[in-house]
């Protein structure tokens, strides 16, 4: 289960980054995929909780040693 903080810093993570966005007014496809995922921390819907497990797959991939 995913924590309140988690989210919520999940939430501001993608809230920047879809406002630099927005402010450019060119949005390509893994842009496009940072908005969804903004929308979808910040709405908390069920669909969430599968979606950060991927988020956290593809971050701990990246960070891994």
């Amino acid at each position: 289960m995913i924590s309140e903080g988690t989210a919520f810093t999940f939430a501001v993570i993608f809230g920047i980054i879809t406002v630099l966005l927005v402010r450019s007014r060119d949005v390509r496809a893994w842009e496009a995929v940072c908005v969804g995922l903004f929308g979808l921390y910040l709405g908390q819907t069920p669909v969430l909780f599968t979606v950060h497990g991927l988020v956290t797959w593809v971050i701990s991939g990246f960070s891994h040693t």
